[in-house]
């Protein structure tokens, strides 16, 4: 078997930049049927297809994403090479690419990275956003998880691998002055207003089921659909919060804020959203190993 031809990897690494066979032959100056040709030599060389057209848009394969990411590598300790003729030279990194819906606890999301955060050779990339489209990035190989408070709906066409990850409590937090040893759940719901998740949240279904066996009518002094203001109204002393403690970790430790009763059977379960690949992520396995561990 030859060795790789980087000739043909560097007008690869070219395309999957671009997106668009037309304009990277237009700017390499080469004709669209030449730089053609060099993709599919490589595509032969590895045995793999690289791309998937999509109308007009050029869409990388799964092997294509481990391709560019070496490529990346490759071309960039080239230009190290060049600019400062070294011999210690750094180590190819690995990428882990993690999408997290925008309203997850930063301090689970930091939880679930800390095995592989610092290390010199991986590179953690994070993006918030919602959770279709984060999705649509995992199913484009864009994203190497999804971390997520509910599993998404699927079918035979989009076979999610959800991986149940954590069961955290939700509890009663808020400022001392609000919560006593002496107090009981029932009292506090009773008695001071209330910060809770938004209604759509699974949390809070099965939050407004509870008080709902209570008979008890809650003032609302609010309803968010995210923990990181949930956790900043808790501090404000707006009220007392309903949420698993994890989002409110640093305010528990200093004082700040306080832990009540445990809300009883009303847990939050996190998920390690994956699909099923030929290549995963080496590094993906030991987050989600360790976070079974761990969390």
């Amino acid at each position: 078997m030859g060795e790789l031809n980087y000739h043909h990897l560097r007008y690869f690494h070219a395309v999957a930049h671009d997106g668009n066979l037309t304009r990277t032959a237009q700017r390499l100056n080469v004709s669209q049927s030449a730089l053609s040709a060099q993709i599919r030599q490589l595509e032969l060389r590895l045995g793999h297809a690289l791309f998937e057209r999509r109308g007009r848009q050029l869409h990388l394969t799964e092997a294509g994403r481990i391709a560019l990411d070496h490529a990346d590598a490759i071309f960039a300790t080239g230009a190290e090479l060049v600019g400062t003729l070294t011999t210690n030279q750094e180590a190819v990194r690995q990428v882990v690419r993690v999408g997290a819906i925008a309203t997850l606890s930063r301090n689970f999301q930091l939880r679930f990275l800390r095995p592989v955060l610092g290390r010199e050779a991986v590179v953690v990339s994070v993006r918030s956003g919602r959770v279709g489209d984060l999705l649509q990035d995992l199913e484009a190989h864009a994203l190497d998880v999804v971390l997520a408070n509910f599993v998404p709906s699927r079918d035979s066409a989009t076979p999610w691998i959800a991986h149940k990850i954590a069961d955290q409590p939700v509890s009663i937090v808020g400022h001392r002055s609000r919560i006593k040893t002496r107090d009981t759940a029932e009292t506090l719901l009773q008695r001071e207003p209330l910060l809770l998740p938004a209604v759509e949240t699974t949390i809070r279904s099965s939050f407004d089921a509870y008080v709902g066996r209570l008979g008890i009518r809650p003032n609302i002094a609010a309803e968010v659909d995210d923990m990181a203001m949930l956790r900043l109204l808790s501090r404000e002393n707006i009220g007392i919060a309903i949420v698993p403690p994890i989002v409110v970790t640093d305010e528990l430790a200093s004082g700040e804020l306080v832990e009540g009763e445990r809300i009883p059977d009303l847990t939050e379960t996190f998920f390690a959203i994956t699909l099923k690949r030929r290549f995963p992520n080496p590094m993906l396995r030991k987050l989600i190993v360790d976070a079974l561990d761990v969390i």
